[in-house]
């Protein structure tokens, strides 16, 4: 008697995501699981079908830094991920997690940092929140129809400000002994409940919104190195990962985490992953240290760190004044501070505040992400077609102005209508290809869900396998196709200790169909798209040709471009346990207990 399957993924390469051989296979799966891995073709009667020919057949990739923490909620398929072969994704990162505020100091927290609407994520977690603790908050994923599965990191500015309040936690306060063992009792919790570890944050750029406590940096840049290594310690027993941020600012702290990862005779190894491995174009003399770095931190001092590296050209688009850079200096917060249009607008046409704006984008030596060169920000979109092409720098040139002038001009005249984009980080493709091939650096940090006006980087997977293509048909050396798949499925897996990113029988059947032909401009193309339940367009990629087919515990939930019937209306992902294994199918939803879809 034959063996039937559920589905059968036909005549693909298939990648195991260790980076073993790549081979033609035929995949069996039956009951969310991965039964069989074939050179034969399968019995097909009564099984659905996917057409692999000439496709890449790969475990689903896995985005490690994400903020959906909100959007899990409002729309939890997150259909921006699953549309580009996403199965797994990790929440609460740096420092911010939904864990223990309440609506308004989640909120807070989030809105500014990430540059999501405000008054939408208070709403939604005050209709939503039914969870008061990290187990609730993964029992309540699990009541809900995820989309891709999700893993969790408990925030510390989330934890810092449950147990102090927001308010002392951002004032310069110290916590209590009582307020540390409490910290320590609630990441206690968070990695019980199954949480990947913690997320913290030392950058004093990220600002709370908000009319409380508005402009304050978050709580976790409050915290001492003292308060830091309670909460590392608690981590290191558990085994455990640390997300988080140096200072920007003066950058010395760096070696405070180097120290934290390093193991001494009597501790163990601190996971530590840090933001991030970049060509920055202000620090253009920065990527060739990070192998360096940390081949001492990981030889010499036994560490275990790692940094985030995004795979493409880091592009930003901003509204009027509207980006995070312009936080790196004071009268770039100074404007950002200030909500009401018609007061920030009498501030930027103010000469006091242009003369302070110009200095602090000439000083030389100050602090920075943006490289700050006007000549460098195109104008993609402007109510005075006109400009509409030009960089700023040439308007400028063309009305007789200072850069800084002709920038102030067009956001006092146009404010949020004027929108233009800036490359800041990865634009040498050697210098990236050749960053990105280091084994100390974790591709990712899409920063999936958050800054939606500014970037859209959700096929960060794509862009990777697109070099690894280009590098297999001869172009310049870089990572092998099956190396690639490697480190954006086993790779982070086995980091974060989850039971996902394999391609093997017995694993969970979460799988990615990648056409190769498909890996190609589409993937660097600016679009827009509603985003459910928020009340904004975001930006977005359209990659739909790469992916022929994208697969959740053993059910198709996109194909063809189109996503599957009942997605967003049941279960296709689940809570994902760091340690555990679960790859048993989902229950089924009891008769009357299944979740609606949400709608836009």
């Amino acid at each position: 008697m034959h063996e039937t399957y559920d589905l059968i993924v036909k005549a693909g390469r298939c990648f195991d995501g260790d980076g073993g051989p790549s081979s033609l296979r035929h995949v069996g799966v039956r009951h969310g699981c991965v039964v069989a891995l074939s050179e034969d073709p399968l019995p097909e009667a009564g099984a659905e079908v996917i057409d692999a020919d000439g496709a890449w057949v790969m475990p689903g990739f896995i985005d490690t830094h994400t903020h959906y923490d909100a959007e899990l909620l409002a729309s939890p398929g997150l259909g921006e991920s699953v549309r580009h072969g996403v199965t797994t994704i990790i929440t609460g990162s740096c420092s911010l997690s939904a864990i223990h505020g309440d609506p308004t100091d989640v909120a807070d927290l989030f809105a500014r940092v990430e540059a999501l609407p405000y008054e939408p994520v208070r709403r939604i977690l005050g209709e939503e929140k039914d969870w008061d603790s990290p187990q609730g908050w993964a029992e309540s994923l699990d009541r809900r129809p995820l989309g891709p599965n999700v893993a969790s990191m408990l925030g510390h500015s989330d934890l810092r400000a449950w147990v102090m309040g927001l308010d002392r936690s951002t004032n310069g306060a110290r916590p209590s002994a009582e307020e540390l063992r409490r910290m320590e009792r609630g990441l206690s919790d968070a990695l019980d409940a199954g949480f990947v570890g913690m997320s913290s944050m030392t950058n004093p750029w990220d600002k709370l919104d908000g009319d409380r406590f508005r402009s304050r940096a978050l709580p976790s840049t409050f915290a001492s190195w003292g308060e830091y290594g309670r909460l590392h310690r608690v981590l290191r027993e558990r085994e455990r990962v640390l997300q988080s941020a140096p200072n920007l600012n003066t950058k010395v702290n760096m070696l405070g985490f180097f120290l934290a990862s390093s193991a001494w005779p009597w501790r163990k190894a601190l996971k530590t992953t840090l933001i991030s491995a970049a060509d920055v174009k202000a620090s253009s003399w920065l990527p060739p240290l990070f192998g360096p770095i940390t081949r001492l931190v990981n030889g010499v001092l036994r560490g275990t760190l790692r940094w985030q590296g995004l795979p493409c050209p880091f592009e930003l688009y901003a509204d009027g004044i509207d980006l995070v850079v312009f936080e790196e200096f004071g009268a770039g917060a100074e404007a950002i501070h200030l909500v009401d249009e018609a007061q920030r607008q009498d501030l930027l046409s103010t000469e006091a505040y242009r003369r302070r704006f110009r200095r602090d984008y000439e000083a030389r030596f100050s602090p920075r992400i943006w490289h700050r060169d006007f000549h460098d920000a195109h104008i993609v979109d402007c109510p005075d077609d006109t400009v509409v092409g030009m960089t700023v720098g040439a308007v400028a040139d063309a009305r007789g102005v200072h850069p800084c002038d002709a920038f102030l001009d067009l956001v006092v005249e146009h404010g949020e209508r004027f929108r233009w984009k800036t490359l800041i980080a990865n634009h040498r493709p050697e210098v990236l290809r050749k960053m990105l091939a280091q084994p100390s650096v974790q591709v990712g940090f899409a920063d999936s869900g958050a800054h939606l006006r500014n970037m859209g980087f959700y096929n960060f997977a794509l862009h990777l396998l697109r070099m690894a293509r280009d590098a297999e048909a001869g172009g310049p050396a870089f990572l092998s196709p099956e190396e690639a798949v490697r480190r954006v499925t086993g790779e982070p897996a086995d980091w974060f200790d989850l039971d996902a990113g394999r391609l093997q029988v017995g694993a969970r059947a979460d799988l990615a169909v990648i056409d190769p032909a498909g890996l190609d401009a589409s993937l660097d193309a600016y679009h827009e798209a509603p985003m459910p339940n928020m009340g904004v367009d975001r930006m977005v990629r359209r990659n739909d040709a790469a992916v022929r087919a994208t697969i959740i515990g053993g059910r198709v939930a996109f194909s063809s471009g189109r996503f599957a019937d009942d997605f967003e209306r049941v279960r296709y992902g689940r809570f994902l346990r760091a340690g555990a294994t679960q790859r048993q199918p989902l229950p089924e939803p009891a008769a009357g207990d299944e979740p609606l879809a949400r709608t836009a």
